[in-house]
């Protein structure tokens, strides 16, 4: 079953294809003919988009673009698979993209841009482009109407300011099928811009977060390192350890994004907490304005 957020991906790029193609290609006068199947027998990544394009130099061919919270080291291997296997089945030249929303959490390159290695004297090689959206300048998005990259203008280059949000905001609502794109760009204000500041903003209840794909996809993002470091250790106690030790991790990097580099003493404390609180606090954190609302928040768990 494919996941909410990697669906989100393709309803992105829907709502403008010939914008977006346009974009990701750095060509003008590209047209999108049709979206494609991604599902091919052996492999199955519902967060591949491929469309059919067109351009009067080019002809027909594929954009194949991966949209991923945080930059992959397995991606370069997985986009040679995928843009193979793309012009196996539709007989046309791929362009393959990748479009990194958040930068690494951990030592991975988000530069990358090719797969390649060399056996008995034959060379394979699989060259994409990459797309790091916190280098891309939130005004041009704005200026230009980028209809596509609107709800993550908080976390591009220069974009985290209240003026940014509200201009945002404004295009958003412009068009009655971009308005479900809202609660995606109060996400990622929230790790700019305090909740009470969105809140006026944007004029919703923020608590809807909590059901968003996107944020689910983050929380669970710090779950699954803490289970490859418990698979890796091969024990039952390891993989405990793991899960927690990832959680851990999520949660004071959402702490800090939301109330700024929080003292050693109050992350003791929440190091100190067990998995399942980890958890309520992962949620909690979008509620928070200031230091004392996580001080508050521990006072009572451990009253």
């Amino acid at each position: 079953m494919a996941k909410a957020a990697d669906i989100g991906s393709k309803r992105l790029i829907s709502l403008a294809p010939d914008a977006w193609l346009n974009w990701v290609t750095g060509l003008t006068g590209v047209t999108a003919r049709e979206m494609l199947s991604s599902d091919f027998q052996w492999l199955n990544r519902e967060s591949d988009v491929l469309q059919k394009a067109f351009h009067p130099d080019l002809g027909e061919f594929l954009t194949l673009t991966e949209v991923q919270l945080r930059p992959d080291p397995r991606i370069p291997k997985r986009i040679r698979a995928y843009a193979a296997l793309a012009e196996e089945r539709y007989d046309l030249p791929v362009y393959p993209v990748v479009v990194n929303i958040l930068p690494p959490s951990r030592r991975v390159d988000p530069n990358i841009n090719s797969y390649s290695y060399e056996i008995l004297g034959l060379q394979i090689r699989q060259d994409y482009r990459v797309i790091n959206l916190w280098e891309i300048d939130a005004e041009v998005v704005l200026q230009q109407r980028l209809v596509t990259l609107l709800p993550f203008v908080p976390i591009l280059r220069g974009g985290g300011q209240e003026s940014m949000l509200q201009q945002a905001v404004v295009l958003l609502r412009e068009q009655e099928s971009l308005r479900e794109l809202e609660p995606l760009l109060a996400f990622f204000a929230g790790f700019v811009i305090e909740t009470q500041l969105i809140q006026q903003i944007m004029r919703w209840d923020m608590t809807v977060l909590r059901e968003s794909p996107w944020y689910n996809q983050f929380l669970e993002e710090g779950l699954q390192q803490g289970l490859q470091q418990g698979l890796q250790q091969g024990l039952q106690q390891g993989l405990q350890q793991g899960l927690q030790q990832g959680q851990l991790e999520l949660v004071i990097r959402l702490l800090n994004k939301r109330l700024g580099s929080i003292s050693w003493t109050l992350q003791a404390k929440v190091r100190d907490l067990p998995l399942e609180k980890l958890q309520d606090l992962g949620e909690a954190v979008l509620d928070f304005h200031a230091i004392t609302d996580l001080e508050n928040w521990l006072n009572n768990f451990g009253s």
